[in-house]
């Protein structure tokens, strides 16, 4: 099924090449490199992620391995021991580990197993164990990726939830025949899936070999009323990994959701892949127009004069970086702003949390503390949070629009003062706060939840900490004794979780900035260096030997007509992709 795709991402792929083949005859070397770096070579190498997400000893595990044909990965392991797995196509059974800090080491296939279950580690935390095995479904250019149980409250899940999941292709979402659609589920696919993967998620029913003939069809009908209160029409595939790995394919249900998820990955993940990677090509078309004006105009010029207009530019670029640094400077300050409120808001919910506690708890009974004490303070920190960090994205989002429309003027007139160096009317590079999203990642800030996140992340080390309160009910303390000491830690515990929270809301907002900073420097000087760097090709080939100028204005008029054909070809491909016409 993906063989259509594959056809018409060759066919995309081939346009490209030609486009980049066009910029390097131009002379525009950095946009042929851009080109061929971050749409050709993407496209080349792209692979389709399908993440296996679902609560710990849900089978999994067994799910993917019957997937692969094979019980290639472990199976049985606690949640404390589990390690993400990537599942790649290889000829013969390898694998190695993955650092955090992106380092590598070989594991022998063999220990595989060994090693999620507690064997040697680094002293350096994992990211991931990569494996690769002969499977024909991942021979598609396919990376299955098997996760911790979602229900263990850590790190692990958060890096699940904002790394993996909106990155994927697809998500399978896993479920237990015996125990279907449980609350925590339930809220687990309502609170941080379902807005983020609505429309790439597939549920899979496993151990569905538990049911008779009978309650089958009852128990299917009940799964897809419940998750149909959370998605409409969800997809819903009950199989069997333990009939596919005893070689009874026909009555494990694989094969069905194979089917399925092929003919997603062709129609629906690939149709995107290819539709941005043709609006990047049409964008650097557009771009490279100006570059072969400028060639053609250079080519008129004498040495001298084509000496003096790139001095000209040069100087002109310089004096812009003090526009520039303008701009960089009131991206510090505002990140800077947006950081110290964020950090008073944390502050006065700690004290007004602080403050609300004596009243809690004298109003509460010992019974009540045990159970409530922990919720009460995960439910408080998590409504702040996710109340502050929407607050946090609008703010980071207004700064990005008000970036880009100062940008975008600062560009119009850098368009008019280079084409007075050149003498034509040079347009300044389209900006859109489209692009621009896509660039800095805004859409993430506001998209991803970071309060949820910081929820995830931390409230595990809050209830933790606030246990030994909880604990002297078990020790036959008094009542009054309990809320006394539910009093002295319930501020520490608060506070302690808070001082986590600071340092995150600091980083968010300073990789924003960074990004925003990055992106400003490069579209406050895109016009001049392209520019530039064509002359400077001119001057170049010139020093190199004679130019007959008349086979110069013709190479010139070439390399116009083949960027038109070109622009004409990313034109009907992306409209035909999109179905406007055939």
């Amino acid at each position: 099924m993906l063989d259509s795709f594959r056809e018409r991402k060759l066919e995309v792929i081939e346009v490209l090449v030609r486009l980049s083949e066009v910029a390097r005859s131009v002379g525009a070397a950095t946009l042929a490199e851009r080109v061929d770096a971050d749409l050709v070579k993407k496209l080349e190498s792209d692979r389709f992620h399908l993440v296996v997400v679902g609560e710990f000893n849900h089978g999994k595990s067994t799910f993917v391995n019957a997937l692969l044909g094979q019980a290639a990965l472990p199976i049985g392991v606690t949640p404390t021991t589990a390690v993400i797995h990537h599942i790649v196509w290889g000829e013969t059974p390898i694998a190695k580990v993955v650092l955090a800090s992106g380092q590598e080491q070989p594991l022998p296939f063999e220990e595989v197993k060994s090693f999620a279950t507690g064997g040697a580690r680094s002293d350096e935390p994992v990211s991931y164990v990569e494996v690769a095995f002969p499977a024909e479904l991942l021979r598609e250019r396919i990376v299955l990726v098997d996760t911790p149980g979602v229900n263990d409250l850590s790190l692990t899940r958060a890096e699940i939830t904002y790394g993996y999941i909106p990155r994927s292709d697809a998500v399978l979402f896993v479920i237990d025949a015996g125990q279907p659609v449980k609350e925590s589920e339930r809220q687990f696919l309502e609170q941080q899936l379902i807005g983020k993967s609505r429309e790439k998620i597939f549920f899979v029913v496993a151990k569905s070999d538990i049911w008779s003939a009978a309650e089958r069809a009852e128990a299917l009908t009940y799964v897809r009323s419940r998750l149909g209160a959370l998605v409409k029409d969800p997809q819903v595939f009950a199989v069997s990994a333990q009939a596919a790995l005893a070689g009874r394919a026909a009555e494990s249900g694989i094969g069905e959701l194979v089917e399925h998820l092929m003919r997603f990955l062709a129609e629906e993940r690939g149709r995107i892949l290819l539709d941005n990677a043709l609006g990047e090509g049409l964008s650097a078309a557009a771009v490279l127009g100006r570059g072969v004006d400028a060639r053609r105009r250079a080519v008129a010029m004498s040495a001298e004069q084509l000496a003096r207009r790139i001095e000209m530019l040069e100087a002109d670029l310089a004096g812009q970086a003090e526009t520039i640094e303008k701009r960089r400077l009131a991206i510090r300050e505002e990140a800077g702003a947006i950081k110290a409120w964020a950090r008073r808001d944390l502050d006065r919910f700690c004290d007004d949390v602080v403050r609300q506690l004596p009243a809690i708890l004298e109003q509460a009974s010992g019974d009540d503390l045990r159970q409530h004490l922990g919720p009460f303070f995960e439910h408080s920190f998590r409504e702040w949070a996710e109340l502050e960090t929407r607050e946090i994205a609008a703010a980071l989002e207004a700064l990005g629009e008000r970036m880009v429309a100062l940008v975008k003027d600062d560009a119009h007139d850098v368009g008019k003062r280079v084409s007075g160096a050149m003498g034509a009317d040079l347009k300044a590079p389209p900006i859109e706060v489209d692009r621009f999203a896509y660039d800095v990642g805004i859409f993430a800030v506001l998209s991803l939840g970071m309060g949820v996140l910081f929820a995830n992340a931390l409230l595990g080390g809050l209830l933790l900490a606030a246990a030994p309160a909880l604990a002297l009910w078990n020790r036959g303390r008094t009542e009054a004794e309990i809320k006394r000491r539910a009093l002295e830690l319930g501020p520490v515990v608060l506070r302690e979780a808070a001082a986590k929270v600071g340092p995150k809301i600091d980083e968010m907002v300073d990789e924003f900035a960074r990004r925003l900073d990055e992106w400003v420097v490069t579209a406050g000087e895109e016009l001049h260096r392209e520019v530039i760097e064509v002359l400077a090709a001119v001057q170049t080939e010139r020093a190199a030997g004679v130019v007959d100028q008349a086979a110069e204005l013709a190479r010139a008029a070439l390399d116009a007509g083949r960027l038109g054909e070109v622009g004409d070809r990313l034109g009907a491909l992306k409209r035909r992709i999109a179905g406007v016409e055939a």
